[in-house]
């Protein structure tokens, strides 16, 4: 019989994480632990880790959620895992609560060895190229992390804007250009929607000065008209991330792209639906023509793996993608991720350190 319960750990950041949405300072992550009792000690793990202010699911009730779908689960006293349907178990209205339950089947049905997909990655053969990323913060704070992560040999670095003085956050592109050419390195940055309307193109025609590569969801989301607009005449190609956030209906979702028109979409499985939503939505980008990333959203490695393990399902050779968050926290799960010359890596026989919850601080 399989049976399904839950922990919960508070994530501690290091430092402050801001956006422009405001500071996080910690993140509560629910592990799923899905258990064949057939076997001994076979367990998949999942991550479900909404986030503040972004994802559908999150709220005071969430906890609550992951105790009804444990419920839901044990009731039904599955002998089968093919039996175990997160699309019917879970609405789409709880994107975070899919992608840990589907994580949770993935993982188990690979023996519950955390390797749920056998790709090079996964295998331990290849690296995903990733983008360092650079928070928010003074301009001191900002200052110190790009100097790291040119001295790290990142050949791209992705800048969160929008929280801090616009002309100080120019100064900062002007000093990492003046580090590192566009032949050198891969400048994005990410506006979280921070921009009205009214200033988009002007501040995207200042921030042209600098060969940015892209930019991240430069206005709030749910303003289709003049996100058309701004991605019509944009100097700088516009990625949607929030954005695609809530949107699960196919339909709206094939709308949207024709509409819009974007050059990149960014997708993070956790506020998408999980592994299938998130490659409907590649499929979606494809037959568009519209190139895509990966990212993570502030998951413990335990999500970060799962969401690089998907990575490596597609061909990213070249082309960074947004997997470089499992050093936020102080206590994170251990997990064998390691980053080297900007690239994830994983190695499939290295140890994982337990997913029990920690004492509170």
């Amino acid at each position: 019989m399989l049976t399904l319960s839950y922990q919960r750990r508070a994530l501690r950041f290091n430092f402050p994480a801001r956006t422009s949405r405001g500071a996080l300072t910690e993140h509560v992550a629910y592990y799923l632990e899905l258990r064949d009792l057939r076997t001994t000690g076979r367990v998949g793990w999942g991550e479900a880790a909404p986030l503040a202010g972004l994802s559908p699911d999150y709220g005071p009730a969430f906890e609550a959620q992951v105790q009804a779908l444990c419920q839901a689960v044990n009731q039904q006293r599955y002998t089968f895992l093919e039996d175990i349907d997160p699309a019917r178990l879970i609405s789409a209205a709880q994107p975070a609560l899919r992608f840990a339950l589907e994580t949770a089947v993935l993982d188990l049905a690979q023996g519950g060895r955390h390797q749920l997909y056998a790709n090079a990655f996964s295998q331990g053969q290849a690296g995903i190229p990733i983008n360092g990323l650079v928070w928010m913060g003074d301009a001191a704070f900002m200052r110190e992390q790009i100097r790291q992560k040119l001295a790290a040999g990142y050949a791209c670095l992705k800048v969160k804007i929008g929280s801090i003085d616009f002309a100080t956050e120019l100064a900062l592109l002007a000093e990492i250009r003046a580090e590192a050419g566009p032949e050198q390195l891969v400048l994005r940055v990410d506006a979280n929607g921070a921009f009205s309307p009214a200033e988009a193109l002007g501040k995207l025609e200042a921030l042209a000065r600098f060969a940015v590569h892209s930019i991240e969801q430069p206005v709030a989301a749910g303003q289709w008209p003049a996100l058309a607009e701004v991605c019509r005449q944009s100097p700088i190609p516009v990625a949607l991330d929030e954005e695609l956030i809530g949107l699960t209906d196919p339909d709206q979702q094939a709308q949207l792209l024709a509409a819009v028109r974007p050059a990149y979409l960014v997708l993070k499985p956790t506020l998408l639906g999980g592994h299938a939503a998130t490659r409907r939505w590649i499929a979606l980008a494809e037959t568009h023509g519209l190139a895509w990333w990966m990212t993570s959203a502030l998951e413990s490695n335990v999500g970060l793996n799962a969401v690089a393990q998907l990575t490596g399902e597609y061909d990213v050779a070249g082309f960074a993608q947004g997997l470089g968050t499992g050093q936020l926290y102080h206590n994170n799960v251990a997990a064998p991720l390691r980053i080297a010359h900007g690239a994830l890596h994983y190695d499939p026989s290295g140890p994982w350190g337990p997913l029990a919850p920690e004492e509170p601080a």
